[in-house]
């Protein structure tokens, strides 16, 4: 088990489930414009793909800065996550705070997906 599953330290994260109140969205909890729809919200019906993106430059294209408004752009979108500390994984983020991001991550031996926060300042890269 990763040590990294843990409760939010953010103020206004609930511990697991979506993001509560306080917040513009409503559920279920989608970009603008979303009308629920398979997962309603929730993690994707599937696994993520079967190649994990290489290693960018952060001057490349599909790799950008950690910062709530770059890993914004990757909300509803499978994400391969480096951390600091050398692991990595599929993420499929669902919320964005000022330091620190929350949404589902691949288990890929449980072959399931378990929602999961993570501080930005954890994170290495990340590409989606």
């Amino acid at each position: 088990m990763y040590p990294y599953n843990r409760q939010f330290t953010t103020p206004g994260f609930p511990p697991f489930g979506p993001p509560g109140g306080g917040f513009d969205q409503q559920p279920p909890y989608g970009p603008p414009g979303f009308q629920g729809g398979p997962g309603q919200g929730g993690p994707p019906q599937g696994p993520p793909p079967g190649e994990i993106p290489p290693l960018q430059s952060q001057s490349q294209v599909g790799t950008f800065a950690v910062d709530p408004g770059g890993i914004r752009r990757c909300l509803f979108r499978f994400t391969y996550i480096r951390l600091n500390n050398g692991r990595a994984f599929w993420y499929y983020p669902t919320f964005v705070g000022r330091n620190s991001v929350a949404g589902y991550r691949w288990r890929r031996r449980q072959y399931r997906w378990v929602y999961f926060g993570i501080d930005l300042d954890q994170i290495r890269s990340f590409s989606c």
